[in-house]
């Protein structure tokens, strides 16, 4: 059999690394935490379980299309519960949106906030439905290995418009602003600014109102943990606690890994669902080709950070839906901040996670889990003490909550703590402590994101939100299914 090395546990290397070792592939994956998930990590204090990462799941069929790769079931793996509505918006003035893909619902609260608008919310999910086929269904797990397979993409971006931000893109069809928020704001779930992130992200909103939104009973990690259990039923081998640190190469072709424990293995093929830079810069840091891409990736431009603020309480609270987003009185100055500007505004939006109202199995009976999300630029551009200055966005995050939803939150609070972009530099290899890899613009998509094959050694791929088409699950999985199709092609 030949043998193949997934380096990172994330959904991406996951993903890879059933694809693989169903088509006959002994695959090892090699993970440097002591749980799988990459940024789908978990923590368990005092009967609370805090999921550190992505707790949307679109698409669910991409992630069902891995188990019946060899004729299995994901629910005998995993159990996906759905979530609505999907977000509840809430502005400074007043103003709430409930989003989700009831489509009369949708319609009556479009009609509540802006009548005027639902003849131009119509232009836009066809447009959405547009770009989604375009964009996603035929685009979305190719690989763009040379400039010529970005050429042929280029009249479907033109027909399109993808020069265009999602927003301007939103703007031109709907006019009230709650309305272009709600309908632009999905991209920052994936490190975009809805500002210049191209509009062919506009398809999230037709992934949404198809697939759904759901949750992974137990948290997000069980859907990692899920992936790994298929793994390594169909015989894949999974090494935890065990960091690589070095690629070896010989010639134009990369040989063996090795890890801090010493342990070294060779293998035919290598790839890695690292942190794009982290695997140049440092696992290819010593040849010519991990220097030159790490001198090339340095210029371009990285996705925000994260600072999260994990917390449990006593009592229970119904009426927060699963997921909320508390719009500051900002929008695009707010993002201008973060995403061009590098300060730490005085403003900010909150995405709010409250998983105990779907799955109360999050928390000891009688309380609830929650985490609040506050997007910040990433240290390159934020160069900021962290230690210093955490303590206090918490309690001005904490405060924030407590004066738009729950009133006596600190008089509730069990445990908490906080995770801030340092946090996402040390445990996860990220480049400038970024959350979502490469910022998802129109110049750094496709061909110009990383190649899912490296150019020069032949043997060595990437997957993940470094790749193509980008970070999110349905993203990373798609880039999986595009390395794994190189992949299998190349060893045969």
């Amino acid at each position: 059999m030949k043998k193949a090395c997934v380096i990172g546990a994330g959904f991406g290397g996951l993903s890879l690394a059933i694809r693989l070792q169903s088509a006959g592939i002994a695959t090892t994956l090699v993970e440097a935490r002591d749980k799988v998930g990459g940024r789908a990590y978990v923590w368990e204090r005092e009967g609370f379980t805090f999921d550190a990462g992505p707790t949307v799941v679109t698409d669910p069929d991409c992630l069902r299309e891995l188990w019946a790769l060899t004729g299995q079931e994901m629910a005998n793996d995993v159990e996906l519960m759905p979530v609505s509505p999907f977000y509840r918006l809430n502005w400074t003035d007043g103003t709430v949106f409930d989003y989700s893909n009831d489509e009369p619902a949708l319609r009556r609260e479009i009609a509540r906030v802006s009548p005027n608008d639902l003849g131009g919310y119509d232009e836009f999910l066809r447009y959405s439905a547009g770009v989604w086929q375009e964009g996603y269904v035929k685009l979305g797990h190719e690989a763009f290995l040379d400039f010529t397979s970005m050429i042929k993409a280029a009249p479907a971006l033109a027909r399109y418009q993808a020069w265009r931000s999602v927003y301007s893109m939103v703007s031109s069809y709907v006019k009230d602003e709650h309305l272009r928020e709600a309908l632009s704001f999905h991209t920052l779930l994936v490190g975009g600014n809805p500002m210049t992130t191209s509009a062919i992200y506009a398809l999230i909103h037709k992934l949404e109102k198809d697939g759904g939104v759901w949750w992974t009973k137990g948290g997000t990690n069980k859907l990692a943990q899920g992936m790994t259990r298929l793994f390594e039923r169909i015989g894949g081998e999974v090494r935890l606690g065990d960091k690589v640190v070095r690629i070896d190469t010989l010639g134009d072709h990369v040989t063996e890994v090795e890890t801090a424990s010493g342990w070294k293995h060779r293998f035919d093929a290598i790839a890695s669902n690292g942190d794009i830079m982290h695997t140049y810069a440092d696992l290819l840091g010593d040849t010519a080709r991990g220097q030159k891409m790490a001198h090339k990736l340095a210029r371009k431009r990285y996705s925000p950070s994260l600072f999260v603020v994990h917390f449990g309480l006593e009592g229970t609270w119904p009426g927060i839906p699963h997921h909320t987003i508390l719009f500051g009185p900002r929008y695009k100055g707010l993002l201008d901040d973060i995403f061009e500007h590098g300060v730490l505004p005085r403003d900010f939006s909150i995405y709010l996670h409250h998983p105990t109202v779907t799955d109360p199995s999050m928390a000891p009976p009688g309380k609830s889990t929650f985490y609040a999300l506050v997007p910040v630029a990433n240290m390159g551009k934020l160069p900021i003490d962290w230690d210093e200055v955490g303590p206090e966005l918490e309690r001005r995050v904490l405060d924030e909550v407590s004066r738009r939803l729950i009133p006596d939150i600190y008089d509730r609070i069990v445990t908490r703590f906080h995770y801030a972009p340092p946090d996402f530099e040390s445990d996860l290899g990220a480049y400038k402590g970024n959350a979502f890899s490469l910022e998802p613009l129109l110049t750094q998509s496709a061909f110009f994101r990383g190649h899912n094959r490296d150019d020069n050694l032949k043997n060595f791929y990437l997957v993940g939100a470094g790749t193509h088409p980008g970070a999110g699950i349905p993203g990373v999985v798609g880039s999986a299914k595009a390395t794994a199709r190189l992949m299998l092609e190349d060893l045969r």
